[in-house]
């Protein structure tokens, strides 16, 4: 006989097992994230699989599988311990139980097919594997020779999606492409997409180029290029391949760069003898001049938001950074370290500088707060040099040289990426030489 004790007891039992059941189940249905934000991260184990339909589905799954893989936050697994195939993910939902056994934590799978109209129509889905859910799904459409920009496009969405973090696979990178002898070295401008495909060149190398430098846009290019032995600046645009002179600036020390609106430029010009940093307004072509100094101001570079401004200067006795406001006020030295510090260049985010650093002959690229806290060294070599950042903030790319060939009497300069962490440093792939990288904004 069950007493009226026993019958609470084991209602309260049945309670209990209930809530202890309903923890279990909203911890197996929390979302996948990927927090990215402490130091180095374990790579996420992900499945990317072949996308089913049209034979470019597969090379779309590549591209993209690369640009995650790249990145050092996901862990693609191989394709060969796949139980289910593209075929059955397509015209179904996935079993679950077949992706955990290979310890996937992520799935994509996704279709390709012509449409009628003869554009190409490519969908994707994302699974959280252990929760056992869609986190995201959707569809584009594109002309068939645009398939690889989907795919950088659906990486960014994956990327996003689990990071939290914008993502930056569909950009380029203008860069200069070197080639030849020491003595009478060749320089060229050329760009391509973040993953090294689609390279162009876009001068022919008969003038000297420097420093290329992207518009907010993504799709103007501003660059050095001495002509008749003067330098002259020059204002590119990518789509059209048309070309606009903005001036000939005799002694000018730096390429510009674009302010964050767009319709202005910064520069250094050195005139009577002082180098000194500028303002040029692409409409009314007015320049304004922004430090009076007897030293040497040059490289300067706007904060996001375009109300701060960091340059280098050797006014206080050495190489050294330093921030003021947009129109030249509040000027304030943040390094102090050994040897030289150059090239500042502030983060999209606005919460950290990158820059060059020499010491000893030892280079390196470092990050610093805007206040002067913080500094971090992330990487070193040879010949360091030229930070750009990703559009998120998350990456930097620079050049590095370094000797080769018996007795390391010639020099190799390649472009490298490195994560904000200093963790996964990477060599770009380019066909000759390559120096001074610029980082494109997100393709509109």
């Amino acid at each position: 006989m069950i007493t009226r004790q026993t019958l609470t007891a084991l209602r309260r039992a049945i309670a209990l097992a209930a809530v202890m059941l309903m923890a279990v189940a909203v911890q197996a249905k929390a979302e996948l994230h990927l927090d990215i934000t402490k130091g180095t991260v374990q790579p996420l184990p992900i499945a990317v699989t072949q996308f089913y339909g049209e034979a470019v589905g597969a090379q779309i799954a590549n591209v993209i599988e690369a640009d995650l893989e790249r990145s050092g936050l996901f862990r693609p697994l191989d394709h060969r311990a796949f139980i289910q195939t593209p075929e059955q993910l397509a015209n179904g939902l996935p079993r679950y139980g077949d992706w955990k056994v290979i310890n996937a934590q992520a799935l994509v799978s996704g279709t390709a097919s012509v449409q009628p109209d003869g554009r190409l129509k490519v969908e994707f889905r994302l699974f959280d594997v252990l929760a056992q859910q869609q986190l995201t799904g959707l569809a584009y459409f594109t002309q068939p020779d645009g398939w690889r920009r989907i795919a950088h496009i659906i990486a960014d969405a994956i990327y996003k999606r689990v990071t939290g973090e914008d993502g930056y696979f569909d950009t380029r990178i203008v860069y200069i492409a070197e080639s030849g002898p020491a003595t009478s070295r060749q320089k060229r401008l050329a760009i391509m997409d973040q993953d090294g495909e689609n390279n162009l060149y876009l001068t022919d190398g008969r003038v000297l180029v420097l420093t290329p430098r992207f518009s907010p846009t993504a799709q103007e290019i501003t660059y050095l290029s001495y002509f008749n032995n003067k330098p002259r600046v020059y204002i590119f645009n990518v789509d059209t391949g048309r070309q606009e002179i903005l001036g000939d600036f005799p002694g000018m020390t730096f390429a510009p760069r674009f302010s964050p609106d767009g319709n202005k430029v910064i520069m250094s010009l050195a005139q009577n003898g002082n180098t000194d940093i500028y303002l040029l307004d692409l409409r009314t072509r007015r320049q304004t001049r922004l430090t009076d100094n007897p030293a040497i101001d040059t490289a300067p570079s706007f904060s996001p938001d375009g109300s701060k401004i960091t340059f280098e200067s050797d006014r206080g006795g050495s190489q050294q950074i330093y921030t003021m406001n947009a129109d030249g006020t509040n000027v304030q030295r943040i390094t102090f370290g050994a040897g030289k510090y150059g090239t500042p260049v502030w983060s999209p985010r606005g919460d950290l500088i990158a820059f060059t650093r020499i010491n000893g002959g030892r280079f390196s690229i470092g990050v610093i707060r805007p206040d002067g806290t913080g500094e971090r060294e992330l990487s070193t070599g040879y010949l360091v040099e030229g930070p750009t950042w990703a559009p998120n903030g998350r990456v930097l790319m620079y050049f590095k040289e370094k000797p080769v060939g018996e007795g390391g009497r010639q020099r190799q300069v390649r472009l490298y990426s490195i994560d904000l962490t200093g963790a996964n440093e990477r060599q770009m792939l380019t066909p000759t030489d390559a120096s001074d990288p610029a980082w494109s904004p997100l393709i509109p």
